[in-house]
């Protein structure tokens, strides 16, 4: 893995550091790039919240083959991680591999260790087009997700979805804010309950909203028909002073679980962020930068070992904390919780 970062930082140079501790500190306002929006408030607040919760250590059990896998969305998981979709790769990561390559280190990655890649959207047409490419190169083994477009452009885009053989794609409606997009002719919005509605009938299969921080919006998901959510400030890039990720799950989990399949992100760095935010209710988790340098500083391979590396570090928090079934996870082994 450190030849994979080493190799990472000179690919990346001008768009990521690779630093040792991905916090948000040293690419303040960096976007394009791999940094946070404005004051990178929300991507720190990402990384703070999951290091603020502690594990209560038990050793007293007998679990000592954990039970990693989940059963998400009707996709069974060797582990309860997704890479999380990003696009873009020559905006964001530099031109050190081309998004074919990226993405094909993802989701083919992914496919081998069990998970799922997920591909993200954009301007220009390619980075989406690529990602239904590649997703149908890999038998459909992949989750494809589209910006808020406005209508026209929106429903196009659901229906290219269909020819890459997903039967899961999602739409990341934190985007909604970019007004870049809008500048460049491809505007983007908030959408209402009833639009969402719409939107999701026309879907082939599964569909999973991307970007819910509130009780409010879970529960309008919820009512749209949605088959799942991610709650994300999307890794800090589009709203400066937004809470972590993890400060405000237990609520969403509290209030909508069992009516609709959980996923979280933001600041997962290691097996045990895995473990914390399963803990407070997330029945998966997404990662995103993380699976970025390995795949630029490796290539499938790179994002193989990543894989393997959250997998020991998670089986071990598991372990260290008397779990036994990565799909039931008491928020008990939480100090304070």
């Amino acid at each position: 893995m450190q030849e994979i970062y080493e190799n990472a930082k000179n690919l990346m140079k001008g768009y990521c550091r690779v630093c040792k501790e991905c916090n948000g500190n040293a690419c303040v306002g960096e976007v394009p790039g791999m940094g946070g929006v404005g004051t990178a408030s929300s991507f720190k607040a990402n990384i703070n919240a999951l290091k603020k919760i502690n594990f209560n250590m038990r050793l007293v059990h007998d679990v000592v083959e954990p039970d990693l896998s989940v059963s998400v969305l009707g996709k069974e998981l060797s582990i309860p991680v997704l890479a999380a979709p990003i696009g873009g790769v020559s905006f964001n990561m530099g031109d050190g591999i081309s998004e074919e390559e990226y993405l094909k280190s993802i989701i083919f990655g992914c496919r081998e260790k069990g998970i799922i890649g997920c591909a993200g959207d954009g301007v220009p047409d390619f980075i989406h087009e690529t990602a239904l490419s590649v997703i149908k190169a890999a038998g459909g083994h992949g989750i494809p997700f589209i910006k808020p477009w406005e209508d026209k452009e929106l429903f196009e885009k659901i229906d290219k979805v269909k020819t890459s053989g997903t039967d899961i794609m999602g739409m990341d409606i934190d985007a909604a804010g970019l007004i870049t997009l809008k500048k460049m002719g491809r505007p983007v919005s908030p959408k209402t309950v009833e639009k969402l509605g719409q939107i999701i009938q026309s879907v082939p299969g599964k569909f999973i909203l991307k970007g819910v921080m509130t009780v409010d919006d879970a529960m309008f998901a919820v009512d749209a028909g949605a088959d799942a959510i991610v709650v994300s400030n999307h890794g800090g890039r589009v709203l400066d002073f937004t809470p972590g990720a993890a400060t405000v799950l237990p609520d969403i989990c509290d209030a909508v679980k069992k009516r609709i399949t959980i996923l979280a992100d933001g600041g997962v760095r290691t097996g045990g962020d895995v473990l914390k935010l399963l803990a407070l209710g997330a029945d998966a988790v997404m990662i995103g930068r993380p699976f970025s340098v390995a795949a630029v500083g490796g290539g499938q391979k790179g994002v193989e070992l990543y894989i393997d590396k959250i997998r020991t570090e998670f089986e071990q928090a598991m372990v260290l904390t008397g779990v036994a079934q990565a799909c039931d996870v008491p928020r008990t082994i939480l100090h304070g919780f």
